[in-house]
């Protein structure tokens, strides 16, 4: 059933946006579906993947504007990322792909007063983890029921899609740490459907990658 634990989460990234136009980098960036969004909103957005076939699907959406969209294949934790260029950097269930240290890429490659957004998975780690973790199976069963039900009255649904998935999910425990660590003042909070939110907002007066 096509309901999607990741484009659940749409509408609370977009909410981060910084105000006003700007560069935005969507890391994993899969079939654009954000993306797109993004641009929307009025971003000129670069979306990075390594899937020839994701990155075809993504390609082939085109843009809704007012905004831009530009897909490439890239690496990123390879890819050269010009210091102080975006103004919004979004993962969305791809940072577990790469080491977490790839943050720190991230964080030198926003502009100062940008946004990094990580929708990430991880594993539970506390008991209260673990309490989110079984809440989420009635209500994720409830939210395919009702998609399937309106799809069935619109005519079906689309096939979708899957980008490669990696179930290697690092701890919640590390990933707080680690945050804390390379992202000062950075705030993890659990999110219900096995997903967590990272935002870190770069100072005004962060000093730039020497």
């Amino acid at each position: 059933m096509p309901f999607d634990h990741n484009h659940h989460y749409h509408p609370a990234l977009l909410r981060l946006l910084p105000p006003g136009p700007g560069r935005a980098l969507d890391v994993g960036c899969g079939d654009g579906r954000f993306a797109r969004k993004l641009a929307a909103a009025g971003m000129t957005v670069e979306g990075i993947d390594l899937s020839d076939e994701m990155l075809a699907r993504a390609a082939s959406a085109g843009s809704p504007g007012p905004g831009t969209v530009e897909y490439r294949r890239a690496d990123v934790t390879a890819e050269p990322l010009a210091p102080e260029s975006y103004a919004y950097i979004s993962c969305l269930a791809s940072l577990h792909h790469v080491p977490f240290e790839t943050v720190t890429r991230l964080r030198d490659a926003l502009a100062p007063g940008g946004v990094l957004a990580v929708l990430g998975c991880a594993r539970p780690s506390r008991p209260s983890d673990y309490a989110r973790e079984l809440a989420a199976v009635p209500a994720n069963a409830l939210a395919r029921l009702l998609v399937f039900a309106g799809d069935r009255l619109n005519g079906g649904a689309d096939p979708v899609a899957k980008a490669p998935v990696r179930m290697d999910f690092p701890p919640l425990t590390d990933v707080r740490r680690d945050s804390a660590r390379l992202l000062p003042g950075s705030t993890v909070r659990p999110l219900l459907f096995w997903r967590y939110l990272l935002v870190w907002r770069k100072p005004t007066d962060h000093p730039a990658a020497g």
